[in-house]
């Protein structure tokens, strides 16, 4: 590995903040958050992605904080930071982390992402993504990005593919899901002469979310007197 690439690719906590969430390093103390975040939907019960229960919660976070202590991950916590509703300002809702981290070859790998019910279908997830894009591209100068998924997870691969990844295909009998499911995966990638137009359609995205809130803040159909 060059100097140039081994300093563009640095892996240490860091945090990333956007208007709507700051992503900051995930830490051991963050367990009970989490926790809260998790049992918001009591997401431990999808059977298309894995999220800790209460009782894998510390192993969880200490199989990431292993893996940035390796270098091969950069875990983080998503915290929202505005809204009115539910959840409240400054509070946890999820988690998400690089890994995979391929400094030779400036690739790296975003997942491990889940959210809390009420934080889902808004902007959080379009501007923790933009994010954490925007420095693996712009800080580290990577040339690839993958996301993957469960086959089975609708959601979340409309959600990718929304984001401007391309869909690459599938990794048949991939991995073991907790329950004994053998699961396919669908493999998507943004890479780097894609990255402009991506990061322009999600900064539009955004922004429309803006407006559409502050539409909805002057339609006097939404106050009450």
């Amino acid at each position: 590995m060059n100097s140039d690439t081994k300093k563009a690719m640095e892996i240490s906590p860091v945090t990333l903040e956007g208007r709507h969430v700051r992503l900051e390093p995930l830490l051991a103390e963050h367990e009970d958050s989490l926790i809260t975040a998790a049992s918001d939907g009591e997401l431990w019960n999808s059977t298309v992605t894995i999220v800790p229960t209460r009782a894998t919660m510390a192993a969880y976070i200490q199989a990431a904080l292993n893996g940035l202590a390796h270098e091969r991950e950069l875990p983080f916590v998503i915290i929202q930071k505005s809204g009115t509703g539910v959840p409240p300002v400054n509070q946890i809702v999820g988690t998400s982390r690089f890994y995979e981290i391929e400094p030779n070859d400036r690739r790296v790998a975003i997942g491990y992402t889940w959210l809390s019910k009420s934080a889902q279908r808004t902007a959080v997830n379009t501007e923790a993504k933009l994010l954490l894009l925007t420095h693996a591209f712009e800080h580290w100068g990577c040339i690839r990005v993958e996301l993957i998924t469960d086959v089975l997870n609708q959601q979340s691969r409309t959600a990718i593919l929304r984001l401007g990844a391309k869909e690459e295909g599938i990794l048949r009998s991939h991995m073991i899901m907790p329950g004994g499911r053998i699961r396919d995966s669908a493999v998507f990638s943004i890479i780097a002469e894609e990255w402009p137009e991506v990061k322009v359609q999600l900064e539009a995205r955004l922004a429309e979310t803006k407006q559409c809130r502050a539409n909805s803040h002057n339609d006097p159909r939404n106050h009450t007197k």
